[in-house]
């Protein structure tokens, strides 16, 4: 492997062809360009470089003579899923960019290489990369800096334990379960998995067993023959068939019903079965990744879900941190929904008050991540300014249970201000049912200060949660 840098530049690019001529040139046009350039001469180089450095973009040839550009991305994704991979093949056609795309290249270009379409293509690539980072939504995936990947944003330190514990498990083949709050991102985290995998080019096929009606379940994950029950007037593929060689999301599987569950047990010990209606069996060649809002453990405490199926399905425990135990990743949330949101609607991105800011970050999001992005998309709906600010917060925020406040009555003059203070801090907790996020986003007041009054007062402070 060859190594050619220039001090005068912080983008990286590995240039992958197993043709020393390609290699030069294509080196040549990207140190005039101002990159730091290295090289590999084939897929076992690549694999190599890949693991020792990030780059922000690998460029590689399609067919090579100890394998494919496509087995290059997988090393390249695996080690570094924001690192963009741009494919090169004098052999182009419709079904091979197709494939490409799909498998998650950044863009598709054929031989001869135009060198003008080639520094276009990495000006987007640099240009991505530059937007997101200036506004909190990509980083780098370094410990001390953050991890921002597969729609995942933040840095607490209870996330990036959770990235690096799932980076660990995508390396291996074993199955993972995921338990965590409703909200919290359960799904991009398999599908962060799923990418950072050997099986990143196979499909990720997920099923929420929740959604899916319990007489249809069985047929939705094994398939059926035709005439295997009334309707099914045609053969069917099930979810296991579809993600054979890739990966399988089973969501929710806590609602799992108990008369399936040896069924799906036999599966993932012998990774067969046979389709509704059918005695031939079908092998295949999947990972298996669960997530549920509930603790399976006390559900087979319980006798609602098989301890068997719970330990077979818990090889690799996994869990995400509530959005309260990472408060300190809100502005960048909130940040990346406001431009996510904007953009979907054609409108300028808007600038956040530190005020509006402060306001999230007194609330616990009981709904997690899904609720901030739902209340941010409300108040981008709702308010088209140049600048979110506090007051969009108190129009648009109206947590669960909170009801009208009783009419405002006059104090009697010469009231203490303390007793003043007292009565209306009781009220409000009572009015929030003893929350005390509630009431301190009600009283404009942050939760460490709301703390300090309950003690200041000496209100019991079991009573509010």
């Amino acid at each position: 492997m060859n190594s050619i840098s220039t001090s005068d530049s912080s983008s990286s690019v590995l240039v992958v062809d197993d043709e020393p001529g390609m290699r030069t040139a294509l080196q040549a046009n990207f140190l005039r360009h101002g990159w730091r350039v290295e090289t590999a001469s084939g897929v076992r180089d690549a694999a190599r470089a890949v693991e020792l450095t990030s780059f922000d973009l690998v460029v590689s040839d399609i067919r090579m003579r100890d394998g494919d550009g496509f087995e290059v991305m997988c090393s390249v994704l695996k080690n570094s899923p924001t690192t963009a991979v741009i494919l090169l093949t004098a052999f182009g056609s419709v079904p091979e960019a197709v494939e490409s795309m799909r498998s998650g290249a950044f863009d598709y270009l054929t031989k001869p290489v135009s060198f003008e379409q080639l520094q276009s293509a990495a000006a987007r690539v640099m240009k991505r990369i530059n937007e997101k980072s200036a506004s909190g939504s990509i980083q780098d995936t370094g410990a001390d800096a953050g991890i921002i990947t597969s729609g995942i944003v933040g840095r607490a330190p209870l996330l990036l334990q959770a990235l690096h514990r799932a980076r660990a498990a995508a390396s291996t083949d074993a199955d993972v379960l995921i338990e965590a709050e409703s909200g919290t991102g359960k799904e991009l985290l398999a599908r962060f998995i799923h990418q950072a995998s050997n099986r990143s080019r196979k499909p990720f096929v997920a099923v929420n067993c929740a959604a899916v009606p319990e007489h249809l379940l069985e047929s939705e994950l094994f398939g059926h023959a035709r005439g295997a029950f009334t309707g099914a007037s045609a053969a069917k593929a099930g979810k296991f068939e579809l993600a054979n060689g890739g990966t399988l999301l089973l969501d929710e599987i806590g609602e799992m019903p108990l008369n399936l569950q040896p069924k799906l047990l036999r599966i993932l010990q012998e990774r067969e079965f046979e389709r509704l209606g059918e005695t031939r069996s079908i092998h295949v060649d999947i990972r298996v990744i669960a997530t549920t809002n509930a603790s399976l453990g006390s559900m087979v405490e319980q006798g609602r879900f098989r301890s068997d199926l719970y330990y077979r399905l818990n090889v690799i425990p996994l869990s995400l941190p509530s959005l309260r135990d990472r408060l300190e990743d809100i502005p960048a949330l909130a940040k990346y929904f406001a431009e996510r949101f904007a953009t979907e609607t054609d409108n300028p991105i808007p600038g956040i008050d530190p005020g509006f800011i402060e306001r999230l970050q007194s609330y616990d999001w009981p709904g997690n991540i899904r609720e901030l992005a739902n209340f941010m998309r409300r108040v981008l709906s709702l308010h088209q300014g140049d600048t979110i600010d506090a007051a969009c917060f108190y129009k648009e925020f109206h947590p669960i249970g909170r009801t009208q406040p009783a009419p405002f009555a006059m104090p009697v003059p010469g009231t203490p201000i303390a007793v003043l203070e007292k009565a209306h801090l009781e009220n409000t907790l009572a009015l929030a049912h003893g929350n005390r996020t509630h009431a301190a986003v009600m009283l404009g007041i942050s939760l460490r200060t709301m703390r300090n009054k309950i003690r200041e007062y000496g209100l019991p402070p079991r009573r509010y949660a």
